[in-house]
C-alpha cells in the first residue's frame, strides 16, 4: 500500500470544537474531517472519496485571540436596545468574542486514498496547490516542509517503539482496546485516566428533514471515539502500521 507522508506547520491555528461558542475552543490537533476537507479543497473533488487518516503532531502553546462576533435570528425585526446594526427592518447584534489559537504547530500527517490511483493527484494536489493551503480556519495558513509518497506494511512490533518526537496522535478506542498502547507511561498517574476521549467527526451524508416539496438538508456526522495523549508507547507484539521512518495509526 502507498500512503502520502505531510509534514506541515503553522503558526497558529484552531481546530473548532463544534460545541464551543463564546470561546471558541480548539481540538489539540485537527479533527479527521479537518483534513479530509482540506484534501478534497486541494483536488477539487466534487464527490466523497474515502480515505484513511493519521495524524500526529505536538504544539507550543495556547493563546486566546478576539474577534467581532455577530448575531441574529431569522426574520426578527431591529429593536434598537437590543441590536448595533440595522440591515432593511431587520436587526443585528454585534459584540466581542473568543477564539482559542494553537501556536507553533507541527503536525505528520498520512493520507491513505482507498483508491490508490489517486496517490499521485493528491500528492501532486500538494506538491503544486492552486491555492494557498490552509487548515482549521481559512485564515490558518499551512506551511509545508515536505510531501512524499511512502510505502507501508502492517506489522507486528518485536519491541517496544515510541511515537516520533514525542507527538501526539489519535488513536480509535477499538484498537486501543485491542492492542497494548501505553499513553503518558511515565507520568506517575493510573493508566485508566490517561489520555483524553474525543468523539471526532469524519465524513458525512446529507439528509433531507424535511419533504420533498420543502427540503431541509443537514450533515449527518460519521463519528470516530479516539483516545488523545503524550508519551505514546506501542509495545511488543502490537500491530502497526509502518513506513520506513515512522509508525502510525490509521482511521
Amino acid at each position: 500500500m502507498k500512503a502520502i507522508k505531510l509534514f506541515l506547520k503553522q503558526e497558529t491555528a484552531n481546530y473548532k470544537k463544534p460545541s464551543s461558542f463564546q470561546l471558541k475552543e480548539s481540538y489539540p490537533l485537527p479533527p479527521f474531517s479537518t483534513v479530509i476537507g482540506m484534501v478534497h479543497n486541494l483536488c477539487e473533488f466534487e464527490e466523497y472519496m474515502p480515505m484513511k487518516i493519521s495524524i500526529q503532531g505536538k504544539y507550543n502553546s495556547k493563546v486566546n485571540d478576539l474577534f467581532t462576533r455577530y448575531e441574529f435570528k431569522n426574520a426578527m425585526k431591529f429593536e434598537k436596545g437590543r441590536h448595533n446594526i440595522k440591515v432593511g427592518e431587520y436587526g443585528i447584534a454585534r459584540g466581542i468574542s473568543t477564539t482559542e489559537l494553537l501556536v507553533d504547530v507541527e503536525l505528520m500527517i498520512h493520507i491513505v486514498p482507498e483508491e490508490q490511483e489517486l496517490v499521485e493527484k493528491i500528492y501532486d494536489s500538494f506538491l503544486y496547490p492552486r491555492e494557498y493551503i490552509s487548515l482549521g480556519r481559512r485564515e490558518d495558513l499551512v506551511i509545508l516542509d515536505k510531501v512524499e509518497i511512502v510505502d507501508f506494511d502492517e506489522i507486528e512490533l518485536e519491541e517496544d517503539k515510541n511515537l516520533r518526537n514525542k507527538f501526539s496522535t489519535y488513536i480509535p478506542i477499538d484498537i486501543y482496546n485491542t492492542n497494548n498502547i501505553k499513553i503518558d507511561r511515565h507520568i506517575g498517574i493510573p493508566e485508566e485516566y490517561r489520555g483524553t476521549m474525543y468523539n471526532l467527526t469524519r465524513d458525512y451524508q446529507l439528509k433531507n428533514y424535511g419533504s420533498k416539496k420543502a427540503p431541509k438538508f443537514f450533515r449527518d456526522w460519521n463519528k470516530v471515539k479516539v483516545i488523545y495523549g503524550s508519551q505514546i508507547s506501542f509495545t511488543e507484539d502490537c500491530k502497526v502500521y509502518s513506513d520506513k521512518e515512522d509508525i502510525f495509526v490509521l482511521n
